[in-house]
C-alpha cells in the first residue's frame, strides 16, 4: 500500500505543476461536508492511506502532510507509516496550523482546492491567512478526481420513506417549521447540503453512506416552493408519490448548481457557513441579501419529539438484549478455550443486532479493542494485526445499532477474568466517576456543553489524567451517530443544551499500548423544575446495558454515586430480563448485583 501511495502523490504533484499549484489541499468530506463520505468522495482516504473520520492532507511540491486530532494520533501513525507523509498532531502547541504551515514552506504561491468539497468557513479561514502572506488561493480545481483511477461511480441506491410513526411530523410540518425559523430570521429562502438534514426534512432515509441512512441529494427552501435534487435512479415511485404529495418538486440532482446562481433579488438567504459547501455559497448572486447562521433545521433535528422519543426507548431494550447476549457468548467462548479476534467479535456482536426487529445496519464500524488497541481512540480491527482475545486484560468495545426507529452508540470496558489490577480499578472507577457525574447534573437553561465537561474530568484532573476527544456529540434519529449542534466537550461551543436533544456521555481514560477505558451512555435533555431562579434541566440516561462491577473500586466514590450506579443495574436488569430467556435473565442478574461501599 506505501508503494501505491507514494505513486498517487507523484502523479498529483504532476498535475499540481501542470496547473502552477505549489500546495493542494484534500479534505476529509465531500460536497454534502459529510463526516462519512460515500467511496466516490473519499479522495483523503485515497491519496494517503488514512481512514479516520477526521483529518486534512496536504501536499506541497516536496511534502505531505495529514492533520487530524488526538483520536487519530496512533491510527494515524500507524497508517502513515512508510508513505512519506508526515503526522501533524491538531491541538498541540508545536503543532503549527495548515496556512501557519503554508506560509513557511519555501515557494509556495498558488494554493488549490476543490470548493464543493469544503465548507464556507474554512475556505475563508485558508482564504483570510494565506492571501495577506502574497498566496493566491484557487478553488476550482478537483485535481484528486483528475488524477484518481478506478473512480467509483456516485451511488445510486433508491431513498426509502421514514414512516411518519417513526418521524413523528410530516414533510409539510416540517417545512412550516423551518418556514418559520426562516421568517423569524428575516429570511426567506435556504440551501440544503448536508445529507442528514435532507433526510430529516423529506422524511426519507437511503443507504449511500456506510453506517448513515442517508441519501446523495440537495434541497432548497423558497419563498414559493421545496425542491429536492437527487437522480431520478434514486426515486422510487413510492417516494415521488411521497414528496409530491408533501409538495416537494423534484429536480436533477445537477441542477442546484443553476438555480443557486438564478435567485432573484429578493431573496433572503440563511446560509449556514459551517454547513454549506464554498462553491455553492459563491454562486449565490450579489443581489441577494445573506444571513449568516446556524440552519435552522440543525436544530429542529436536534430536539426529538415524543415519537422519536419512543423510538430510542425502544431501540434502547433491542440494543440491550442483543449486548446482553454477546456477552454471554463471549464468555463461553473465552471459559471453553477459544480465542476470538478483534474482527470476530465486532461480526458477531452486529449478527446478534441483526437478530432483533427493525435493525437496519450498525451506526458505525465497531471499536474492539483488546488490551493495547483499546488505547487507540478510534481503532478498527483488520486482519492480520487484530489481537486475539483471551480470558485475561481489558476489552473496549464501542458499537451502536441503526434501527428503523432510533440510533444507539454504547461503549462498555470489561475485564475479561474479573481480576483486574489495582490501577486498572482505579482508572475505570475515576472515568465512572465523571460519566455519573454528567448523568446526574441538573443545570439552568442556557447551559453550554462546554460548561459541563469539567464534570466529567474532575475526578481524573485530580489524578493529573485526562483524555483528549470531547465528552459528548450528538447522536440521530435513525441518522448520522454523530450530529450537531450541540456537544460536551472542552472547546467552547454557543450551542445550549435543550429539550429533546440526545447526546452521548462518554469519558474515557487510555494508557498507551496497555488498555483503553471508555464509559459510554446516551442521555436525554429533560426539563426537571422550575424555581424563582429560572429552568432547570437534566439528562436522562437512555441506554440499557450492564456495567462491570469487578472493574469498580466503590471506596473511592460518594454516596450519590454510588446510588447512582445500583439504581441504573437495577433498572437495566428490570427491564431486559423479561426480553431474556430465564438463563440469560438469572446470567444478568449476576451481573447487575448491588455494590457497597
Amino acid at each position: 500500500m506505501t508503494t501505491e501511495i507514494k505513486a498517487r502523490l507523484t502523479s498529483l504533484r504532476e498535475k499540481m505543476k501542470a496547473t502552477d499549484i505549489q500546495a493542494y489541499i484534500i479534505p476529509s468530506s465531500d460536497c454534502h461536508l459529510s463526516e462519512y463520505v460515500p467511496e466516490c468522495w473519499k479522495d483523503r482516504e485515497w491519496i494517503s492511506g488514512f481512514n479516520g473520520s477526521a483529518g486534512t492532507v496536504v501536499v506541497t511540491l516536496d511534502r505531505a502532510g495529514l492533520w487530524t486530532d488526538s483520536r487519530y494520533f496512533l491510527q494515524g501513525a500507524e497508517q502513515l507509516e512508510g508513505t512519506t507523509i508526515e503526522l501533524f498532531k491538531m491541538g498541540l502547541p508545536e503543532t503549527p496550523s495548515i496556512p501557519q504551515f503554508l506560509r513557511k514552506e519555501g515557494g509556495i504561491k498558488k494554493v488549490g482546492f476543490f470548493g464543493r468539497a469544503i465548507s464556507v468557513n474554512e475556505a475563508n479561514s485558508y482564504k483570510r491567512e494565506l492571501t495577506v502572506a502574497g498566496i493566491e488561493v484557487v478553488t476550482d480545481q478537483d485535481l484528486i478526481a483528475e488524477v484518481r483511477t478506478s473512480l467509483p461511480q456516485i451511488p445510486m441506491h433508491p431513498f426509502f420513506i421514514q414512516p411518519l410513526e417513526y418521524a413523528g411530523r410530516s414533510v409539510q410540518d416540517k417545512v412550516a417549521d423551518v418556514r418559520k425559523a426562516l421568517d423569524d430570521a428575516g429570511a426567506n429562502t435556504m440551501i440544503i447540503t448536508m445529507l442528514d438534514e435532507i433526510a430529516w426534512l423529506f422524511n426519507v432515509r437511503g443507504t449511500d453512506v456506510d453506517y448513515n441512512p442517508v441519501g446523495i441529494a440537495y434541497g432548497m427552501i423558497t419563498r414559493n416552493e421545496v425542491r429536492f435534487y437527487t437522480f431520478p435512479e434514486k426515486i422510487t415511485p413510492e417516494v415521488k408519490a411521497h414528496l409530491e404529495g408533501s409538495g416537494v418538486v423534484i429536480k436533477p440532482y445537477a441542477e442546484i448548481y443553476n438555480d443557486v446562481p438564478a435567485l432573484c433579488e429578493k431573496s433572503i438567504l440563511v446560509l449556514d457557513p459551517a454547513r454549506t459547501n464554498f462553491a455553492l455559497a459563491s454562486a449565490v448572486p450579489v443581489h441577494c441579501t445573506v444571513i449568516s447562521q446556524l440552519s435552522p433545521i440543525t436544530l429542529l433535528k436536534a430536539c426529538k419529539n415524543e415519537a422519536e422519543y419512543r423510538g430510542y426507548q425502544a431501540a434502547m431494550k433491542r440494543d440491550g438484549v442483543a449486548l446482553t447476549r454477546f456477552f454471554i457468548w463471549l464468555e463461553k467462548e473465552l471459559d471453553e478455550g477459544r480465542t476470538p479476534d478483534e474482527v470476530e467479535i465486532g461480526e458477531v456482536l452486529a449478527s446478534f443486532r441483526a437478530k432483533g426487529d427493525y435493525y437496519v445496519s450498525d451506526s458505525f464500524a465497531t471499536i474492539a479493542g483488546y488490551n493495547g488497541h483499546g488505547a487507540i481512540v478510534h481503532y478498527r480491527a483488520e486482519h492480520p494485526t487484530a489481537y486475539k482475545v483471551e480470558r485475561k486484560g481489558m476489552l473496549l468495545l464501542d458499537s451502536g445499532g441503526q434501527y428503523n426507529d432510533g440510533t444507539t452508540d454504547i461503549t462498555r470496558t470489561i475485564s475479561l477474568d474479573g481480576n483486574p489490577t489495582k490501577r486498572q480499578k482505579e482508572d475505570y472507577t475515576r472515568v465512572l466517576m465523571g460519566h455519573i457525574d454528567i448523568a446526574t447534573a441538573i443545570y439552568p437553561q442556557g447551559t453550554r456543553g462546554s460548561q459541563l465537561d469539567i464534570l466529567a474530568r474532575k475526578a481524573l484532573w485530580d489524578n493529573c489524567q485526562n483524555y483528549g476527544h470531547g465528552t459528548g456529540h450528538g447522536v440521530g434519529h435513525f441518522l448520522n451517530v454523530h450530529e450537531g449542534p450541540q456537544n460536551i466537550r472542552m472547546d467552547e461551543n454557543p450551542t445550549t443544551l435543550r429539550p429533546g436533544m440526545v447526546t452521548s456521555n462518554e469519558p474515557g481514560y487510555y494508557l498507551a499500548n496497555e488498555y483503553g477505558i471508555r464509559i459510554e451512555n446516551l442521555v436525554r435533555t429533560i426539563p426537571y423544575n422550575e424555581t424563582i431562579d429560572g429552568t432547570f434541566y437534566a439528562f436522562e440516561t437512555l441506554t440499557l446495558c450492564y456495567l462491570d462491577n469487578t472493574l469498580v473500586e466503590p471506596s473511592m466514590m460518594s454516596a450519590p454515586q454510588i446510588k447512582w450506579y445500583n439504581d441504573y443495574q437495577e433498572r437495566v436488569y428490570r427491564e431486559l430480563s423479561p426480553l431474556l430467556s430465564a438463563e440469560e435473565a438469572a446470567w444478568l442478574r449476576n451481573k447487575t448485583l448491588p455494590l457497597t461501599k
